[in-house]
Protein backbone atom coordinates (compact mmCIF):
# COMPACT_ATOMS: atom_id res chain seq x y z
CA UNK A 1 0.00 0.00 0.00
CA UNK A 2 1.36 3.45 -1.03
CA UNK A 3 -0.01 6.57 -0.23
CA UNK A 4 0.56 10.08 -1.90
CA UNK A 5 1.14 12.92 0.03
CA UNK A 6 2.51 16.49 -1.37
CA UNK A 7 3.68 14.60 -4.56
CA UNK A 8 6.03 12.39 -1.95
CA UNK A 9 5.56 9.11 -1.66
CA UNK A 10 5.02 7.04 1.87
CA UNK A 11 5.40 3.30 1.60
CA UNK A 12 4.30 1.52 3.79
CA UNK A 13 7.54 -0.52 5.31
CA UNK A 14 7.16 -4.57 5.06
CA UNK A 15 10.54 -4.36 7.19
CA UNK A 16 9.45 -4.00 10.72
CA UNK A 17 11.26 -6.29 13.15
CA UNK A 18 8.67 -8.68 14.74
CA UNK A 19 10.61 -8.74 18.07
CA UNK A 20 10.07 -5.23 18.42
CA UNK A 21 7.03 -3.29 20.44
CA UNK A 22 4.78 -2.22 17.99
CA UNK A 23 2.39 0.89 18.69
CA UNK A 24 -1.17 1.08 17.00
CA UNK A 25 -1.75 4.65 17.13
CA UNK A 26 -5.51 6.20 16.29
CA UNK A 27 -5.31 9.66 14.36
CA UNK A 28 -8.25 9.30 11.85
CA UNK A 29 -10.97 11.25 13.42
CA UNK A 30 -12.11 14.97 12.87
CA UNK A 31 -12.56 15.87 16.01
CA UNK A 32 -16.33 17.60 15.33
CA UNK A 33 -17.41 19.14 18.55
CA UNK A 34 -13.79 21.24 18.27
CA UNK A 35 -15.79 23.09 16.06
CA UNK A 36 -13.80 26.02 13.71
CA UNK A 37 -10.60 24.42 15.03
CA UNK A 38 -10.66 21.11 12.63
CA UNK A 39 -12.17 22.45 9.39
CA UNK A 40 -8.21 22.43 7.99
CA UNK A 41 -6.89 19.87 10.04
CA UNK A 42 -7.92 16.75 12.01
CA UNK A 43 -8.17 16.94 16.17
CA UNK A 44 -4.48 15.53 16.91
CA UNK A 45 -2.89 18.07 14.87
CA UNK A 46 -4.22 21.11 17.18
CA UNK A 47 -1.17 22.58 18.48
CA UNK A 48 -0.67 22.95 22.15
CA UNK A 49 2.06 24.52 23.83
CA UNK A 50 3.48 25.38 20.02
CA UNK A 51 2.99 21.27 19.27
CA UNK A 52 0.56 18.99 17.44
CA UNK A 53 -1.30 16.70 19.95
CA UNK A 54 -0.15 13.82 18.14
CA UNK A 55 3.75 14.57 18.36
CA UNK A 56 3.64 14.02 22.64
CA UNK A 57 2.39 10.50 21.92
CA UNK A 58 5.43 9.89 19.47
CA UNK A 59 7.36 11.45 21.51
CA UNK A 60 6.34 9.52 24.54
CA UNK A 61 6.65 6.40 22.59
CA UNK A 62 10.19 6.97 21.68
CA UNK A 63 10.90 7.73 24.62
CA UNK A 64 10.41 4.62 25.71
CA UNK A 65 12.14 2.59 23.00
CA UNK A 66 9.06 1.99 21.11
CA UNK A 67 9.99 3.15 17.68
CA UNK A 68 7.45 0.97 15.28
CA UNK A 69 4.36 2.77 15.04
CA UNK A 70 1.28 1.86 12.95
CA UNK A 71 -0.40 5.25 12.52
CA UNK A 72 -3.87 4.64 11.29
CA UNK A 73 -5.05 8.23 9.15
CA UNK A 74 -8.00 9.29 7.98
CA UNK A 75 -9.96 12.52 7.67
CA UNK A 76 -7.33 15.47 6.28
CA UNK A 77 -4.70 12.65 6.48
CA UNK A 78 -2.24 14.37 4.44
CA UNK A 79 -1.80 17.03 7.52
CA UNK A 80 -0.62 14.52 9.94
CA UNK A 81 1.87 12.24 7.10
CA UNK A 82 3.39 15.66 5.76
CA UNK A 83 4.55 16.04 9.40
CA UNK A 84 5.56 13.40 10.50
CA UNK A 85 6.67 11.96 7.28
CA UNK A 86 8.09 8.29 7.44
CA UNK A 87 8.85 9.56 11.71
CA UNK A 88 12.87 9.78 10.79
CA UNK A 89 12.83 13.02 12.51
CA UNK A 90 11.27 11.75 15.23
CA UNK A 91 12.87 8.97 15.94
CA UNK A 92 10.42 6.45 14.53
CA UNK A 93 9.73 4.61 12.05
CA UNK A 94 5.74 5.13 11.15
CA UNK A 95 3.50 2.76 8.66
CA UNK A 96 0.19 4.73 7.52
CA UNK A 97 -2.76 2.34 7.51
CA UNK A 98 -6.29 4.67 6.47
CA UNK A 99 -9.19 4.53 7.63
CA UNK A 100 -11.42 5.37 4.69
CA UNK A 101 -14.88 5.96 6.85
CA UNK A 102 -14.30 7.39 10.58
CA UNK A 103 -16.80 4.86 11.89
CA UNK A 104 -15.33 4.74 15.22
CA UNK A 105 -12.22 3.85 17.34
CA UNK A 106 -12.55 -0.12 17.06
CA UNK A 107 -12.81 0.08 13.68
CA UNK A 108 -9.72 2.59 12.96
CA UNK A 109 -8.56 -0.57 15.26
CA UNK A 110 -9.27 -2.89 13.07
CA UNK A 111 -7.72 -1.26 9.88
CA UNK A 112 -4.39 -1.98 11.34
CA UNK A 113 -5.20 -5.62 11.77
CA UNK A 114 -2.40 -6.81 8.99
CA UNK A 115 0.28 -4.88 10.53
CA UNK A 116 0.43 -6.81 13.68
CA UNK A 117 1.47 -9.93 14.06
CA UNK A 118 2.55 -10.14 17.94
CA UNK A 119 1.32 -8.22 21.37
CA UNK A 120 1.40 -4.67 20.47
CA UNK A 121 0.21 -1.56 22.43
CA UNK A 122 -2.83 0.86 21.09
CA UNK A 123 -2.62 5.00 22.15
CA UNK A 124 -5.45 7.30 20.83
CA UNK A 125 -3.77 10.45 19.22
CA UNK A 126 -5.81 12.95 20.42
CA UNK A 127 -4.55 12.76 23.95
CA UNK A 128 -1.34 14.84 25.34
CA UNK A 129 1.02 12.28 27.27
CA UNK A 130 4.48 12.08 28.63
CA UNK A 131 6.83 9.01 28.69
CA UNK A 132 5.80 8.26 32.77
CA UNK A 133 1.92 7.20 30.80
CA UNK A 134 3.97 4.85 28.31
CA UNK A 135 6.33 3.64 30.76
CA UNK A 136 3.58 2.82 33.71
CA UNK A 137 1.80 0.72 31.10
CA UNK A 138 5.48 -1.06 29.68
CA UNK A 139 5.94 -2.04 33.07
CA UNK A 140 2.83 -3.18 34.94
CA UNK A 141 0.97 -4.77 31.81
CA UNK A 142 -0.14 -8.15 31.92
CA UNK A 143 -2.07 -9.67 29.17
CA UNK A 144 -5.05 -7.60 28.18
CA UNK A 145 -4.23 -3.87 30.12
CA UNK A 146 -6.12 -0.32 30.04
CA UNK A 147 -4.56 2.80 31.79
CA UNK A 148 -6.98 4.31 33.96
CA UNK A 149 -5.88 8.09 35.55
CA UNK A 150 -7.75 10.09 38.11
CA UNK A 151 -9.85 13.13 36.67
CA UNK A 152 -11.81 15.81 37.58
CA UNK A 153 -14.41 15.39 35.57
CA UNK A 154 -15.06 11.60 35.27
CA UNK A 155 -18.89 12.17 34.40
CA UNK A 156 -17.31 12.84 30.69
CA UNK A 157 -15.64 9.79 30.25
CA UNK A 158 -15.46 5.97 30.59
CA UNK A 159 -15.83 5.91 34.50
CA UNK A 160 -14.06 2.65 36.10
CA UNK A 161 -14.65 0.61 38.59
CA UNK A 162 -12.03 -1.76 39.76
CA UNK A 163 -11.77 -5.08 41.47
CA UNK A 164 -8.47 -6.44 42.87
CA UNK A 165 -6.76 -4.16 40.27
CA UNK A 166 -8.90 -5.91 37.51
CA UNK A 167 -11.39 -3.61 36.02
CA UNK A 168 -14.87 -4.84 36.84
CA UNK A 169 -16.73 -2.65 34.96
CA UNK A 170 -16.99 0.92 32.40
CA UNK A 171 -20.20 2.95 33.23
CA UNK A 172 -20.72 5.55 30.06
CA UNK A 173 -21.04 9.15 31.16
CA UNK A 174 -23.03 7.86 34.58
CA UNK A 175 -25.52 10.50 36.23
CA UNK A 176 -24.18 9.49 39.96
CA UNK A 177 -20.32 9.76 40.73
CA UNK A 178 -19.43 6.21 41.18
CA UNK A 179 -15.41 6.89 40.92
CA UNK A 180 -13.10 9.15 40.14
CA UNK A 181 -11.21 6.95 37.50
CA UNK A 182 -11.40 6.91 34.06
CA UNK A 183 -10.46 4.94 30.72
CA UNK A 184 -7.46 6.52 29.02
CA UNK A 185 -8.25 4.00 26.25
CA UNK A 186 -4.43 3.03 26.28
CA UNK A 187 -3.89 -0.12 26.33
CA UNK A 188 -1.93 -3.66 25.37
CA UNK A 189 -3.55 -6.36 23.29
CA UNK A 190 -3.01 -9.48 21.66
CA UNK A 191 -3.50 -9.84 18.12
CA UNK A 192 -6.20 -12.20 18.78
CA UNK A 193 -8.03 -9.17 19.80
CA UNK A 194 -9.38 -8.89 16.04
CA UNK A 195 -11.24 -11.38 16.30
CA UNK A 196 -13.24 -9.90 18.98
CA UNK A 197 -13.08 -6.76 16.80
CA UNK A 198 -14.90 -8.73 13.58
CA UNK A 199 -18.06 -10.10 15.96
CA UNK A 200 -17.97 -6.43 17.64
CA UNK A 201 -18.26 -4.80 14.46
CA UNK A 202 -20.78 -7.29 13.05
CA UNK A 203 -23.36 -6.19 16.01
CA UNK A 204 -22.81 -2.69 14.62
CA UNK A 205 -20.74 -1.45 17.26
CA UNK A 206 -17.44 0.34 16.63
CA UNK A 207 -15.81 1.80 19.76
CA UNK A 208 -12.91 1.43 21.65
CA UNK A 209 -15.03 1.46 24.90
CA UNK A 210 -17.86 -1.24 23.37
CA UNK A 211 -14.76 -3.76 22.93
CA UNK A 212 -13.11 -3.21 26.10
CA UNK A 213 -16.84 -3.56 27.82
CA UNK A 214 -16.79 -7.09 25.91
CA UNK A 215 -13.44 -7.93 26.95
CA UNK A 216 -13.98 -7.12 30.60
CA UNK A 217 -16.84 -9.09 30.85
CA UNK A 218 -15.21 -12.17 29.94
CA UNK A 219 -11.70 -12.18 30.69
CA UNK A 220 -9.32 -9.83 33.31
CA UNK A 221 -8.53 -6.66 32.22
CA UNK A 222 -6.10 -5.09 34.23
CA UNK A 223 -6.48 -1.70 35.31
CA UNK A 224 -2.93 0.39 35.42
CA UNK A 225 -2.63 3.11 37.19
CA UNK A 226 -0.71 6.23 35.68
CA UNK A 227 0.99 9.22 37.61
CA UNK A 228 1.62 10.57 34.26
CA UNK A 229 0.59 13.47 31.77
CA UNK A 230 -3.14 12.84 30.37
CA UNK A 231 -4.94 15.17 28.95
CA UNK A 232 -7.93 15.33 26.03
CA UNK A 233 -9.80 18.21 24.42
CA UNK A 234 -13.49 17.52 23.60
CA UNK A 235 -14.58 21.21 23.01
CA UNK A 236 -12.96 24.32 22.27
CA UNK A 237 -13.08 25.27 25.65
CA UNK A 238 -10.78 22.01 27.18
CA UNK A 239 -8.27 23.20 24.74
CA UNK A 240 -7.06 25.85 27.07
CA UNK A 241 -7.09 23.01 29.72
CA UNK A 242 -4.59 20.44 27.78
CA UNK A 243 -3.01 23.91 26.71
CA UNK A 244 -1.98 24.82 30.47
CA UNK A 245 -1.49 20.98 31.22
CA UNK A 246 1.38 20.75 28.22
CA UNK A 247 2.77 24.07 29.71
CA UNK A 248 3.70 22.70 32.99
CA UNK A 249 6.18 20.65 30.97
CA UNK A 250 7.60 23.42 29.11
CA UNK A 251 11.48 23.29 28.15
CA UNK A 252 12.64 27.32 28.21
CA UNK A 253 14.22 28.50 25.23
CA UNK A 254 15.52 32.07 24.37
CA UNK A 255 16.52 31.50 21.06
CA UNK A 256 15.12 35.40 20.26
CA UNK A 257 15.59 39.20 20.87
CA UNK A 258 14.55 40.41 24.40
CA UNK A 259 14.82 43.87 23.88
CA UNK A 260 16.39 46.29 27.26
CA UNK A 261 13.22 47.12 29.29
CA UNK A 262 11.57 43.89 28.61
CA UNK A 263 11.03 41.79 31.40
CA UNK A 264 10.19 38.47 31.53
CA UNK A 265 9.34 36.31 34.56
CA UNK A 266 9.20 32.39 35.48
CA UNK A 267 9.67 29.94 32.66
CA UNK A 268 9.29 31.82 29.06
CA UNK A 269 10.04 30.03 25.86
CA UNK A 270 10.72 32.54 23.18
CA UNK A 271 11.58 30.93 19.50
CA UNK A 272 13.95 32.13 16.95
CA UNK A 273 13.72 35.28 15.23
CA UNK A 274 11.11 36.24 17.25
CA UNK A 275 11.24 39.99 19.10
CA UNK A 276 9.90 40.89 22.81
CA UNK A 277 9.31 44.78 22.18
CA UNK A 278 10.79 46.90 25.23
CA UNK A 279 8.36 47.90 28.18
CA UNK A 280 6.56 44.01 27.63
CA UNK A 281 6.40 42.02 30.66
CA UNK A 282 5.75 38.10 30.21
CA UNK A 283 5.10 35.84 32.96
CA UNK A 284 5.85 31.97 32.47
CA UNK A 285 4.48 29.45 31.97
CA UNK A 286 4.74 31.63 28.63
CA UNK A 287 5.62 29.70 24.88
CA UNK A 288 6.23 32.18 21.96
CA UNK A 289 7.16 30.84 18.32
CA UNK A 290 9.36 31.63 15.88
CA UNK A 291 9.50 34.82 13.75
CA UNK A 292 6.88 36.87 16.02
CA UNK A 293 6.96 40.74 17.19
CA UNK A 294 5.63 41.15 20.48
CA UNK A 295 5.27 44.62 21.97
CA UNK A 296 6.46 47.47 22.63
CA UNK A 297 4.49 47.24 25.94
CA UNK A 298 2.47 44.25 26.27
CA UNK A 299 1.64 42.25 29.01
CA UNK A 300 1.42 38.39 28.71
CA UNK A 301 -0.02 36.23 31.49
CA UNK A 302 0.52 32.47 32.54
CA UNK A 303 -0.60 29.78 30.39
CA UNK A 304 -0.45 30.98 27.07
CA UNK A 305 0.75 29.75 23.87
CA UNK A 306 1.09 32.12 20.95
CA UNK A 307 2.35 30.63 17.47
CA UNK A 308 4.78 31.10 14.93
CA UNK A 309 4.82 34.41 13.10
CA UNK A 310 2.29 36.13 15.32
CA UNK A 311 2.41 39.90 15.78
CA UNK A 312 0.97 40.92 19.22
CA UNK A 313 0.44 45.11 18.73
CA UNK A 314 1.41 47.43 21.67
CA UNK A 315 -0.40 48.02 24.87
CA UNK A 316 -1.93 44.55 24.01
CA UNK A 317 -2.82 41.73 27.22
CA UNK A 318 -3.31 38.26 26.41
CA UNK A 319 -3.50 35.79 29.57
CA UNK A 320 -4.01 32.01 29.66
CA UNK A 321 -5.02 32.02 25.92
CA UNK A 322 -3.56 30.00 22.83
CA UNK A 323 -3.01 31.62 19.75
CA UNK A 324 -1.96 29.57 17.31
CA UNK A 325 0.62 30.41 14.24
CA UNK A 326 0.16 33.69 11.86
CA UNK A 327 -1.84 35.41 14.09
CA UNK A 328 -2.21 39.40 13.90
CA UNK A 329 -3.49 40.99 17.34
CA UNK A 330 -3.78 44.82 16.44
CA UNK A 331 -3.01 47.27 19.55
CA UNK A 332 -4.65 47.62 22.89
CA UNK A 333 -6.44 44.29 22.88
CA UNK A 334 -7.01 41.71 25.36
CA UNK A 335 -7.63 38.43 25.11
CA UNK A 336 -8.14 36.38 28.02
CA UNK A 337 -9.48 31.98 28.24
CA UNK A 338 -9.30 32.67 24.42
CA UNK A 339 -8.36 30.37 21.55
CA UNK A 340 -7.47 32.08 18.43
CA UNK A 341 -6.88 29.39 15.35
CA UNK A 342 -4.63 30.29 12.36
CA UNK A 343 -4.13 33.09 10.17
CA UNK A 344 -6.38 35.66 12.36
CA UNK A 345 -6.25 39.44 12.18
CA UNK A 346 -7.38 41.41 14.53
CA UNK A 347 -8.02 45.14 14.25
CA UNK A 348 -7.57 47.04 17.70
CA UNK A 349 -8.84 47.21 20.80
CA UNK A 350 -10.84 43.77 20.13
CA UNK A 351 -11.78 42.33 23.79
CA UNK A 352 -12.30 38.49 24.81
CA UNK A 353 -12.69 38.59 28.55
CA UNK A 354 -13.25 35.89 30.19
CA UNK A 355 -16.93 35.29 32.32
CA UNK A 356 -18.93 32.29 33.30
CA UNK A 357 -22.00 30.97 30.44
CA UNK A 358 -24.20 28.51 29.97
CA UNK A 359 -23.33 26.49 26.26
CA UNK A 360 -25.55 23.87 25.04
CA UNK A 361 -24.55 21.80 22.24
CA UNK A 362 -26.01 18.91 20.83
CA UNK A 363 -29.10 18.51 23.52
CA UNK A 364 -26.05 18.62 26.70
CA UNK A 365 -25.74 21.91 28.64
CA UNK A 366 -22.17 22.81 29.69
CA UNK A 367 -21.85 25.32 32.70
CA UNK A 368 -18.56 27.03 32.09
CA UNK A 369 -16.86 29.16 34.30
CA UNK A 370 -14.24 31.56 33.25
CA UNK A 371 -13.96 31.36 29.26
CA UNK A 372 -13.74 33.69 26.46
CA UNK A 373 -14.09 33.10 23.03
CA UNK A 374 -13.04 30.85 20.77
CA UNK A 375 -12.44 32.64 16.88
CA UNK A 376 -11.96 29.77 14.28
CA UNK A 377 -8.94 30.29 11.43
CA UNK A 378 -8.37 32.96 8.63
CA UNK A 379 -11.39 35.39 10.73
CA UNK A 380 -10.97 38.63 10.31
CA UNK A 381 -11.98 41.04 13.38
CA UNK A 382 -12.93 44.91 12.75
CA UNK A 383 -11.66 47.63 15.47
CA UNK A 384 -13.57 47.77 18.67
CA UNK A 385 -15.19 44.10 18.51
CA UNK A 386 -16.43 42.62 21.96
CA UNK A 387 -16.79 38.99 22.11
CA UNK A 388 -19.16 37.58 24.96
CA UNK A 389 -17.47 34.63 27.08
CA UNK A 390 -18.45 31.46 25.49
CA UNK A 391 -18.80 33.22 21.95
CA UNK A 392 -17.30 30.47 18.73
CA UNK A 393 -16.90 32.40 15.99
CA UNK A 394 -16.57 30.18 12.97
CA UNK A 395 -13.98 29.82 10.51
CA UNK A 396 -13.04 32.63 7.60
CA UNK A 397 -15.71 34.57 9.29
CA UNK A 398 -15.64 38.85 8.61
CA UNK A 399 -16.65 40.53 11.67
CA UNK A 400 -17.28 44.62 11.11
CA UNK A 401 -15.93 46.92 13.39
CA UNK A 402 -18.00 47.57 17.04
CA UNK A 403 -19.28 44.80 16.42
CA UNK A 404 -20.61 43.17 19.88
CA UNK A 405 -20.78 38.88 19.42
CA UNK A 406 -22.25 36.09 21.49
CA UNK A 407 -23.48 32.55 20.57
CA UNK A 408 -22.23 30.82 18.02
CA UNK A 409 -21.67 31.63 14.31
CA UNK A 410 -21.12 29.28 11.60
CA UNK A 411 -18.09 29.11 9.51
CA UNK A 412 -18.05 31.75 6.64
CA UNK A 413 -20.45 33.92 8.30
CA UNK A 414 -20.18 37.77 7.75
CA UNK A 415 -21.54 39.96 10.51
CA UNK A 416 -21.88 44.21 9.68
Amino acid sequence: MTLTVSKRLYHISQSFSCGRMKAVVLAAGKGTRLGPFTVSQPKVMIEVANKPILEYVVDSLVGNGIRDIVMVVGYKKEKIMSHFEDGGNFGAEIEYVEQKKQLGTAHALHTAKDSVDDEFIMLPGDNIIDPTTVSDLMEKKKGISVVITESEYPSKYGVVVLSGGNIKEIVEKPKEEVSNLISTAICSFEPSVFDKLDSLMKEGKYDITDLIQILVSETNVKGIFTTGMWADAVYPWDILKVNSTALNKLTEEKAGTIESGATLKGPVSVGEGSIIRSGSYISGPVVIGKGCEIGPNVCIYPSTSIGNNARIGPFSVVEHSVLMSDVGLGPGSHLSNCVVGPGCLFSSRFSGVGGSTVFIHEGETHELANVGSFIGEDSVIGSGVVAGPGTIVGARSRISSLAKLSGRLPNDSIVV
